[in-house]
């Protein structure tokens, strides 16, 4: 869907998971894949050579930094801790004006339905100040997801693959 609509992957740069296999479907339909990973990963063997491009870092922060340079959207597909830390990062980096990019959930089959509630529940609480939910668009199907980030980006702020920089 993405390669469909002209739009590039920056990710972590990993041959294995989800990001893995939807790395390995978007270069086999010809589009951009631009993997981003620490040096430690590549020496456990699960870089993904095929990319379009790989970037092999020190640390997992610069990791972090140079995907959120080159991205210009952040998607969070279902996963484990590290695709919530960096969600929850993305979207604390623009709550605090570090970036305008915006950031999305697929919320495929409600995998993410205790997470929306626990962040509603923090609203509730007084911890989370009401409005956030303007930094994460949520859907469950992705064609919902990627139209609801061009229309909160401006469709003409996401650049089309096939450049130096790609979008997540």
């Amino acid at each position: 869907m993405l390669t469909a609509r002209g739009r590039g992957i920056v990710f972590g740069g990993g041959r294995i998971g989800l990001m893995g296999a939807l790395a390995d479907e978007a270069l086999a339909r010809g589009g951009e894949v631009i993997g981003v990973i620490p040096q430690h990963l590549v020496e456990r063997e699960v870089a993904h050579r095929s990319l379009t491009e790989l970037h092999v870092v020190a640390t997992m922060h610069e990791r972090k930094a140079l995907m959120a340079q080159l991205a210009d959207a952040f998607i969070a597909l279902p996963g484990g801790i590290g695709t919530l830390e960096e969600l929850i990062e993305m979207v604390t980096w623009a709550q605090l004006g570090l970036h305008a990019k915006p950031c999305g959930l697929l919320n495929v089959d409600g995998y993410y339905d205790s997470l929306l509630a626990f962040l509603e529940h923090a609203v509730d609480e007084g911890f989370i100040g009401r409005g956030y939910d303007e930094l994460l668009a949520v859907a469950a199907q992705p064609a919902a997801l990627l139209d609801e980030l061009d229309r909160r980006a401006g469709a003409d702020q996401i650049r089309p693959a096939n450049r130096s920089a790609g979008t997540a």
